[in-house]
């Protein structure tokens, strides 16, 4: 390890009045690419004089200086377009030429984009169109990648570095799956129709957030299941959290494992069933208020956290409540004149109840909502479904593989750029000193 010093002089032009700290900063922001270029190119000449001295020590006679390159190498970098004339040597052994400092940075040859400038494009491409994505980083920026580039890099990134990690010694013990539909296109544009895209999302149990393990594009719940069990140790989950979706309990529930839907879900649907029964919303009154009496929807996460583990008694009149609330409402509900109400409700009471019994069992609260992660899905879905609609199965796929992580598992975004970076050590600034002088 060496330490090099670079010794930088700013001269500022600073108005006699009017200057605002906005000025202030906007000047500033608007010479950064300025300064670090400066920056860079002493790095390069110190790095550049340091590799020659070292290939001729180690290789006594065999590299010989040859002037520098025609051209000046360009390199687009975050802060912009940087050009750099590097020294070339001839290996006399071998006649060729050598870019000594190419080859100590392993720089691409022919790629001018460099990697660290690509990230903020990719990033806001999760949120925004490729063309918007870019746009927006050269308004920003003052200069950005163009969108054929954003999605070029995007597709790269994904396939190189976006495969799932290992997870069969994660201990998961929640899954929580759920899927739309998307529309697709195929080469030449040709239509393809719509296709169910689903995923899967695991959590190590109460308390700890779910994290994406898995999605895929026009396949089924039982090939999902078997490609869960090839990459989960499938054994150890215990609660499957669904909409309750056709296939969905038939395929992915194993022996031991219990099915969970969202109670928040269940109260606020629960007048649009009746409603589908042709309940109208003055007939709904008596029904909604006996739904309304059922004790555990009553219930706040905050509530429900401030109960004491060891007061088990609570939770079972808790339960006991809830369940004659349903029991009078079932009663009310006639199955001749009200069958999908009471089909609804039944299946509500029996996920109602499994989430009642999961604390007497364990002492800890399954989510009495997903609202967090439903959120975070809708803006996935409105990306897919309104802000880009012409989409093939691989750059779907290729999306999701960046958009997921970046959306449900940030560190998992930090993780993916810093393998694809290539970071291995960084330089570390051990010294700043700035004095100023009046001309």
């Amino acid at each position: 390890m060496t330490e090099m010093e670079i010794r930088l002089v700013l001269r500022f032009r600073v108005p006699e009045n009017g200057l605002t700290v906005n000025g202030i900063l906007q000047g500033l922001e608007e010479q950064t690419p300025v300064i670090i270029k400066a920056i860079l190119e002493q790095i390069f000449k110190a790095l550049e004089e340091r590799t020659v001295m070292r290939l001729g020590r180690e290789n006594p006679g065999r590299y010989v200086l040859n002037g520098h390159q025609r051209n000046a190498r360009k390199l687009i970098t975050h802060f912009g377009p940087f050009h750099y004339r590097m020294a070339q040597m001839i290996d006399t052994q071998t006649g060729k030429t050598l870019i000594p400092l190419a080859r100590e940075l392993e720089l691409t040859p022919y790629r001018q984009y460099q990697a660290e400038a690509l990230e903020a494009g990719v990033g806001l491409a999760i949120h925004l169109s490729f063309a918007q994505a870019s746009r927006e980083v050269i308004r920003i920026r003052g200069s950005g990648p163009s969108k054929s580039t954003t999605y070029r890099w995007f597709r790269e990134i994904s396939k190189a570095h976006g495969t799932w990690p290992a997870m069969k010694e994660i201990p998961y013990r929640f899954l929580m799956v759920d899927g739309t539909k998307v529309h697709l296109q195929g080469p030449g544009g040709v239509d393809l129709g719509q296709k169910e895209m689903r995923w899967a999302l695991a959590s190590l149990g109460p308390g700890h957030k779910f994290e994406p393990v898995g999605f895929w594009i026009g396949k089924g719940w039982a090939e999902i299941r078997q490609d869960l069990k090839k990459r989960l140790t499938y054994k150890r989950l215990e609660v499957l959290f669904s909409d309750g979706g056709a296939g969905i309990a038939g395929n992915l529930l194993a022996k031991g494992m219990r099915q969970q839907r969202c109670l928040w879900h269940g109260k606020r649907d629960f007048p649009f069933i009746l409603y589908a029964d042709k309940i109208k919303k003055a007939e709904q009154e008596p029904f909604r208020s006996l739904f309304d009496k059922i004790s555990v929807f009553s219930l706040t996460k905050e509530r429900l956290e401030a109960i004491d583990p060891a007061d088990i008694q609570t939770i079972r009149d808790l339960a006991e409540n809830t369940r004659k609330g349903f029991e009078q409402l079932l009663e009310a509900l006639d199955q001749n004149k009200y069958p999908k109400a009471r089909t609804y409700l039944k299946n509500l009471y029996r996920h109602t109840m499994t989430f009642l019994d999961y604390w007497l069992k364990t002492q800890h609260w399954l989510p009495l909502n997903i609202n967090v992660i439903e959120s975070a899905f809708s803006r996935i879905a409105n990306r897919i479904k309104n802000v880009g609609k012409r989409w093939s199965d691989q750059g779907l796929l290729a999306w999701l593989m960046l958009a997921l992580r970046k959306v449900f598992k940030p560190e998992l975004w930090a993780e993916l750029w810093d393998q694809y970076l290539k970071i291995n050590r960084k330089m570390d600034l051990i010294l700043c000193h700035a004095e100023y002088v009046w001309l």
